[in-house]
C-alpha cells in the first residue's frame, strides 16, 4: 500500500500544528522530526513519479535522479529538491549530541516540499534553463 506524496504532507502537518483537543503525547521536536520523515517520504515518491513519466528506469537510480534533474525540470527546480532533500535527510537522523529539528524548520521544508510537489506534477514537459531546444 502506497500513500499520495500530497496525503504524506497533510499528515506532516498535522504532525507539526495538532488540531486543538488533540493530545500532545509526542515533544515538539520528535513530532518534527517525524515530519521530516514524511516529507522526505513524499519528496522522494514525487520524483519517483516524475521519472515514471520520463523514463522509469531512471527510479531506481537513487541519488542519481536528482543529479539528472536539473536536465529536465531545471536549474532551480533540482537545486531546490536537492537542498530540502539534503535538509530533511539531516532532521531525519536522530544524533544524540544533537538537538531534534525546531518545529519552525521543519515548518519551511513543509512550504518547499509543497512547492517542489507542484512543480514536478506539472511534468517534463518544458526545457530545462539554459538548454537549447533544438538538442
Amino acid at each position: 500500500m502506497t500513500v499520495a506524496p500530497e496525503d504524506l504532507v497533510i499528515d506532516a502537518a498535522r504532525l507539526l500544528l495538532p488540531p486543538a483537543g488533540t493530545a500532545r503525547a509526542l515533544t515538539p521536536g520528535l513530532r518534527a522530526r517525524a515530519a521530516a520523515v514524511l516529507l522526505r517520504l513524499a519528496l522522494e515518491q514525487a520524483l519517483d513519479a516524475y521519472w515514471r513519466q520520463v523514463t522509469p528506469r531512471m527510479t531506481r537510480i537513487g541519488k542519481h535522479r536528482m543529479l539528472c534533474l536539473e536536465w529536465y525540470a531545471g536549474h532551480d527546480i533540482a537545486r531546490q529538491c536537492r537542498t530540502t532533500w539534503v535538509a530533511l535527510s539531516a532532521a531525519c537522523h536522530y544524533r544524540t549530541y544533537e538537538l531534534p529539528p525546531a518545529p519552525a524548520e521543519i515548518r519551511a521544508r513543509l512550504e518547499e516540499v509543497t512547492a517542489l510537489l507542484a512543480a514536478l506534477g506539472a511534468g517534463p514537459g518544458t526545457v530545462a534553463v539554459g538548454r537549447r531546444a533544438d538538442t
